[in-house]
């Protein structure tokens, strides 16, 4: 009697199987691929590479190229704001170096703010990372936050944004390929403005292409920055910094003595210090032909207005800053000719190509 053996399969069999196997599971296609955005190379000028250290990029939100294409087409998006019909451009206009040019910006409501709208560029070297005028926001993130739902500015809800953004024929692909989910919420969306936000890099001046050796200054822009440097004179390098600072604002927070009564608190009133009331922030000299009217609140519609103010405008308070040494004599008391001279230079720190760039021109 003979016993049922299976009949063995020659190795050869096996072998040939066992490949089979192998390539019906490498072709199979997985359910869901996960797209990996590509890194974004930020194109840092040669003179920052040279005087400043790393730009502030946050380790859970770094920029890529999907990351910051998104933030650009939000930045001039509409849909927003609470009725459609108001952007982040729409106050950070490109041709005004990311400024609109009023003393203070009307929102969706018709409602005016009370402090001037900040010009947006080089924004990734704060870096101490607090933002606005009263320093209020810390982080890009952060900041982009607050004029989105803001009352007075685009007054939005989220929830409805998110549902405009999550039903619309083309976001949630976009907030995929950025962020590796369909599914949008705010954090993706501020996150995508402050990458777009962080590539706004002005570096391309007059005084930055002269310093590189390339072109000369005229005599007044050669006076005026001997002006600016000179404790005697103009004494501006404190707040401002020095050709060795291409950002020209050390970003921190000073009185400089435009009022002896306080209206608007700044730093005071995010810290609670008295010693901090009437300090803002020191706003970058960069683009001032564009960026008009100036300080917090938008008083002077001219840099003569701002040069005068320096030269024989202080007003004394028991918070001025220390390094406005002059103002019991009203200010530095510059001559007619050393103020021209001074905003001279000033105006050799505008950069016309980051105004005109084409990346901007067709989102207006």
């Amino acid at each position: 009697m003979f016993l049922n053996y299976p009949k063995i399969f020659p190795i050869r069999h096996w072998l040939w199987l066992f490949l089979w196997l192998i390539v019906g599971i490498s072709c199979q296609k997985p359910d869901t691929e996960i797209h990996q955005p590509t890194p974004y190379e930020l194109a840092i000028p040669p003179l920052f590479a040279e005087k400043l250290i790393a730009p502030v990029i946050p380790v859970d939100n770094p920029l890529t190229v999907e990351g910051v294409a998104l933030g650009e087409r939000l930045f001039f998006e509409k849909l927003l704001s609470g009725d459609r019909t108001q952007s982040c451009a729409s106050c950070h206009q490109p041709q005004r170096a990311f400024v609109d040019n009023t003393r203070f910006s009307d929102g969706i409501d018709g409602t005016f703010g009370t402090r001037n709208a900040m010009p947006l560029f080089n924004l990734a070297w704060n870096y101490d990372a607090r933002f606005a005028w009263d320093g209020k926001e810390l982080g890009l993130e952060q900041q982009a936050l607050e004029p989105i739902t803001n009352p007075i500015e685009m007054h939005g809800q989220w929830p409805e944004i998110i549902r405009r953004l999550n039903t619309h024929p083309q976001y949630p692909s976009l907030f995929e390929q950025a962020f590796g989910t369909p599914q949008i919420d705010s954090l993706a969306i501020v996150k995508a403005l402050a990458q777009f936000e962080r590539t706004l890099i002005s570096g391309q001046s007059k005084f930055d292409r002269y310093l590189q050796g390339d072109v000369l200054l005229t005599e007044a822009e050669q006076n005026g920055l001997a002006i600016f440097m000179d404790e005697t004179k103009g004494d501006c390098f404190h707040c401002h910094g020095s050709p060795n600072n291409p950002l020209w604002t050390d970003n921190q927070f000073h009185n400089n003595g435009l009022d002896a009564v306080f209206t608007d608190l700044g730093l005071g009133a995010v810290t609670g210090q008295a010693t901090d009331k009437g300090k803002f922030r020191t706003p970058s000299l960069r683009n001032l032909s564009y960026t008009a009217p100036y300080m917090h609140d938008g008083r002077f519609e001219t840099l003569e207005e701002v040069v005068a103010h320096y030269s024989s405008g202080l007003q004394p308070s028991s918070t001025i800053d220390p390094l406005m040494k002059k103002v019991q004599q009203g200010g530095v008391q510059l001559t007619d000719e050393e103020q021209a001279d001074l905003i001279a230079f000033l105006r050799s720190l505008d950069d016309p190509q980051f105004i005109a760039n084409s990346r901007f021109s067709n989102n207006n």
